[in-house]
């Protein structure tokens, strides 16, 4: 349930939020609500989704698909940071202000 609140919250927050890694005309860095805790709220959300469902689901095998997926998506998390740092004004400061990139207080 915390991941799909994380997920709702970053929508509620974020009009620009995709699944495309894209910047659109006028677009602005957002800072506030769970971006000003982490950089990528949505992956953390949907980490802590991937995470626990197997748990909560009696699958503790469910759970060896974790570490890969975890994988992919830091490494599409540091792919769309280069991305923003390029193209979004503002994110460069953004960056430098909030420092952890997916975990509070850890990374």
């Amino acid at each position: 349930m915390l991941g799909l609140l994380i997920i709702f919250l970053v929508f509620k927050e974020n009009s620009y939020t995709s699944g495309i890694i894209e910047v659109n005309e006028g677009q602005n860095v957002i800072s506030t609500g769970p971006y000003s805790l982490v950089r990528h709220p949505m992956y953390s959300g949907g980490l802590l989704m991937l995470l626990f469902t197997p748990v909560a689901l009696g699958s503790f095998f469910g759970l060896l698909a974790f570490p890969p997926m975890f994988f992919v998506i830091v490494v599409r998390l540091l792919e769309e940071e280069k991305f923003l740092a390029k193209n979004l004004p503002g994110y460069n400061e953004y960056r430098d202000n909030v420092r952890c990139r997916l975990i509070p207080l850890f990374w």
